[in-house]
């Protein structure tokens, strides 16, 4: 007969296992962007002087530790103006430009990839000649006609980045609605009498939400270096306002007897095209179910 005095044990659950870390890397990716959001946020606040203000009697300064002083801390151009103030409102300026264009694609692209999905037929023959027209003409070359025949504002320099790499969300869009498509839940929803917009809006984007997020996240360091490169060519952002790429496109008339007006957005572009690089592969490599 068995003991009926003997301690009554419960069934233990496992302990949850701990998620690791991002690679440090990802770590000082994700930190310096947050650093960069930051200061476009707080760019009134940080900005030790306006963009715009003159200091003669100090112009060319140095940097600290090329003999310069904490007046100005990353030196002044030919006309007095602070770098560090110019490199904080740059960084405003083309995050938002960035953030602005990396949207504008991503709607763009996956509204005609959708609509390719559903239609099918001509409509999706049409979508797919723009996607393969728009992939193969030389883009830096049609940004250049565009904006010297209309001239250049913010409002269409914006847009007509984010007309960078659409074809891309089309055709992300394109091959996984069609999947979702030939799936059970998205057929339910479609035999209830949900409308198209529902079923696309509500049960086919959340699921393909992520692949379209890492996209993006490897679109964005390719539209700062588009905006750099149009505005180091004198066809971005135009005086007074200023950008990381106009800062570098002028800093280069002064890099023999002022190479800190040049370098110190250089290496903003670098470090932020960087992260932006690295949180894109970490997060494809976390979401993609067939790399895990």
């Amino acid at each position: 007969m068995s003991d009926i005095t003997a301690p009554l044990t419960l069934p233990t659950t496992a302990p949850r296992k701990a998620r690791p870390l991002p690679p440090p890397m990802v770590i000082f990716g994700l930190v310096w962007l947050a650093a960069m959001l930051a200061t476009a946020l707080l760019a009134d606040v940080i900005s030790p002087y306006a963009y715009t203000a003159l200091d003669l009697r100090n112009r060319l300064s140095p940097p600290i530790g090329m003999g310069g002083t904490w007046l100005h801390p990353l030196g002044t151009d030919e006309l007095g103006r602070d770098v560090l103030a110019r490199l904080i409102y740059s960084i405003r300026m083309s995050l938002l430009i960035a953030f602005g264009a990396t949207i504008i694609g991503a709607v763009v692209g996956t509204t005609l990839g959708f609509l390719a999905a559903h239609f099918r037929g001509f409509v999706e023959q049409v979508v797919l000649a723009l996607v393969d027209f728009s992939a193969s003409l030389p883009f830096l070359i049609l940004a250049l006609s565009v904006l010297a025949f209309f001239g250049n504002s913010m409002v269409l320099f914006i847009c007509l980045l984010g007309f960078h790499a659409w074809e891309r969300y089309a055709r992300i869009a394109r091959g996984l609605a069609i999947s979702a498509n030939g799936q059970g839940y998205a057929a339910a929803v479609r035999q209830l009498g949900a409308t198209p917009w529902r079923i696309y809006g509500r049960h086919v984007l959340p699921n393909i939400a992520s692949t379209l997020i890492v996209s993006m996240t490897l679109a964005f360091p390719e539209i700062i270096l588009l905006e750099s490169g149009l505005s180091f060519l004198g066809l971005g952002v135009q005086p007074p306002a200023t950008s990381l790429g106009s800062m570098v496109g002028y800093g280069r008339e002064y890099l023999t007897r002022a190479p800190w007006i040049l370098l110190a957005p250089a290496f903003t572009i670098i470090l932020t095209t960087l992260s932006v690089s690295l949180l894109g592969d970490w997060l494809r490599d976390r979401l993609d179910p067939t790399l895990r």
